[in-house]
């Protein structure tokens, strides 16, 4: 039996005893993490953001098995963002659809999640109505014209299910709940909240395609309002796509499991404080790069050669 078809699906709960601990010691990295960035200059906080996000939609397509061009992301993000980082990579729309769905969930986090948000995302995902060679529904709730919903593994013939969904029927309804929920300002914290979003709308898997990435979305839209910044100096989905075989386990288990979610509020919560340790890296690197620059400010060199040296410093391949 799956988590959506016991009678008192969706009251989650969890032991708060064995999370308050883990909820503390994540709230002080957050705001250690945001004091050392507010502590650089503009640049230097722009740069920072600019490699995150471009890390966060990177290793969210990489958790569900796609790899994009890192150059083209970061090309997509940096304009949007009105910055000048030379010789800008045309993105194809795959790209660009879901660079604009990360960057509206974290930049306008206070805007209500709504139904037409969601399909806005999902749109945005799929510009040509296609994922990969198999037409979809998009912008729209899928109806199970094919079979049921389920997320399977293995060769055909000898797939594993390892989750059902709920019959497009109950969707509408489903939602609905979700939704408002999300909007729902009863006391709780809002890095919980996240936790709690994430398992819940991949549990319902509302689309054809594209629950996952829209799912890190919603948790990173949550994040930001649990910090009530839209700057990202961390990213959950580079953690998650780090640990992708215990994030399925994990889901796996909860998804089969009872309304007491505790396990996976737990390695939630302690991923995302593994994600903000991770951004140290981040930033110490943004440090190294400044320092670079400013060490050779005397040395003269044209666009292409500046072109190709912050190239090496980001680390960024070709495809």
């Amino acid at each position: 039996m799956y988590i959506h078809e016991l009678k008192d699906w969706p009251h989650f709960y969890w032991s708060q005893e064995k999370l308050s601990k883990l909820l503390a010691t994540v709230r002080h990295q957050q705001g250690r993490l945001i004091g050392h960035m507010e502590a650089l200059g503009f640049n230097l906080q722009q740069e920072a953001i600019l490699r995150t996000l471009t890390a966060d939609v990177l290793k969210s397509s990489e958790i569900e098995g796609e790899n994009l061009d890192a150059q083209q992301v970061r090309s997509s993000i940096a304009q949007r963002l009105g910055m000048d980082i030379g010789a800008l990579k045309s993105a194809d729309r795959n790209v660009e659809g879901l660079v604009e769905m990360t960057l509206d969930a974290t930049h306008h986090f206070t805007k209500p999640l709504t139904t037409e948000r969601l399909f806005a995302w999902h749109a945005s995902l799929f510009p040509t109505g296609r994922s990969g060679m198999t037409k979809i529904r998009t912008g729209s709730w899928r109806d199970d014209s094919s079979g049921p919903m389920q997320v399977v593994s293995g060769p055909i013939g000898k797939e594993r299910v390892h989750f059902e969904a709920p019959k497009a029927s109950r969707l509408v309804g489903e939602m609905k709940r979700f939704l408002d929920w999300l909007e729902d300002n009863r006391e709780i914290d809002l890095v919980l909240k996240a936790a709690v979003a994430h398992l819940w709308f991949v549990s319902i898997h509302p689309f054809d395609d594209g629950n996952g990435r829209i799912a890190r979305a919603i948790t990173d839209m949550v994040l930001a309002r649990s910090e009530n910044s839209s700057q990202r100096f961390y990213s959950m989905s580079t953690q998650i796509r780090q640990e992708r075989n215990d994030y399925y386990e994990i889901l796996e288990h909860s998804q089969k499991g009872t309304m007491d979610i505790t396990p996976w509020m737990e390695w939630f919560v302690s991923c995302l404080g593994r994600a903000i340790e991770a951004a140290q890296v981040i930033l110490s690197n943004v440090l190294d790069k400044a320092h670079f620059w400013n060490k050779v400010k005397s040395v003269k060199l044209n666009d292409r050669q500046r072109l190709v040296i912050n190239r090496l410093l980001d680390g960024f391949e070709g495809k």
